[in-house]
């Protein structure tokens, strides 16, 4: 497994670089030499999935490059391994690369019915790549964080986030960027204690109290989650309570966490995307819009750091407008009147 996610990693940071510095007329020829020929991409909202090179360049490469000439990649973390995320447990024969950061740059026109303004734009990425035996990458799943895009514009159809709006740090004190083998013991504790969070912790609230989740035990009391635009950066397990989970628990009441697309742990990091991972019914208020009563299904992707023996930071992706779609909201209609104004 180690010498498989050494060349994985390389592979992954090769593919990110490519997507960055080919020409545009060069992207497709570029990216095949990493992505196999029926290649699954699956993005973010208003965007749809796609298959294979080309149909990934059209739909969303070269509209994002063309609309950032000149965007830079700055890489947080990246880490791999094989994935264990079932509910049930046990390695399930994927091998995967997660990476994530920012995409910097000034926005010329607009893209994905998102308008551009002036001023630079700090694009929240990340992509977990799936791996076939030989290198190539079959499946990637990729979020950016519109919303937090729109609230950098001051076009953010949602109420002002409870948390801190802007907070992605890199790591804290530490390269979260691993292309250095990792020890498989240190990973192999890492993974067994995420998954005791997240199967356990994560789905045991018993409706009223959140200390019936325990989740004391996983993250430390000054851990710092890093929030996804709509709700900000909580900079305490304090504000984590306050600014998340209850108004999320209030809302989603029900949800769990199911088997996971992927969950893997690598050094002090652990990593999991899942197009969905969390079924819920919307039966409680959420961010100024009132319940709708209907099941939604969470696209979203983490990151977390543990330092000693407790989690130390959390960084979250959840695709916002595809959540809020199916509780029958269109916030890019939103946003166009705002646009308007």
């Amino acid at each position: 497994m180690s010498r498989e996610n050494q060349r994985n990693k390389g592979r992954a940071a090769g593919y990110l670089a490519a997507c960055d510095v080919a020409p545009l007329d060069g992207l497709v020829q570029a990216t095949s030499r990493y992505l196999s020929r029926d290649v699954i991409w699956q993005g973010f909202a208003p965007l749809t999935d796609a298959t294979g090179p080309e149909a990934f360049v059209s739909h969303y490469l070269a509209p994002l490059r063309r609309a950032f000439p000149k965007l830079e990649r700055i890489t947080h973390i990246l880490i791999g391994g094989r994935s264990d995320g079932g509910v049930k447990g046990g390695d399930d024969g994927r091998a995967w690369v997660g990476a994530m950061g920012y995409l910097d740059g000034e926005q010329i026109e607009p893209v994905w019915g998102i308008p551009a303004r002036p001023g630079t734009r700090r694009l929240r990425w990340s992509e977990f790549m799936e791996f076939d035996p030989e290198g190539r990458i079959i499946r990637i799943q990729m979020l950016i964080d519109v919303l937090d895009w729109l609230e950098q514009m001051d076009l953010s159809p949602l109420p002002k986030p409870k948390g801190v709006p802007f907070v992605w740090p890199a790591p804290t004190g530490c390269n979260g960027v691993l292309m250095e083998e990792q020890q498989q013991a240190r990973s192999d504790d890492l993974l067994a204690f995420s998954r005791t969070f997240i199967f356990g912790g994560l789905n045991a609230f018993d409706t009223s109290d959140l200390k019936s989740m325990g989740m004391a035990r996983f993250f430390h009391p000054n851990v710092k989650w890093y929030g996804p635009g709509g709700i900000g950066a909580c900079l305490s397990l304090r504000e984590f309570e306050d600014f998340h989970q209850k108004p999320w628990l209030v809302a989603f009441p029900d949800r769990k966490v199911g088997d996971l697309d992927n969950l893997f742990a690598e050094g002090d990091f652990v990593g999991a995307s899942s197009l969905p991972g969390v079924l819920a019914n919307h039966t409680g208020p959420y961010l100024g819009h009132a319940a709708s009563g209907k099941p939604v299904s969470v696209n979203g992707i983490d990151f977390w750091r543990r330092d000693g023996d407790m989690f130390t930071e959390n960084w979250v992706f959840v695709d916002m407008l595809h959540l809020f779609g199916q509780m029958g909201i269109d916030l890019m209609a939103q946003v166009r009147d705002l646009e308007t104004k």
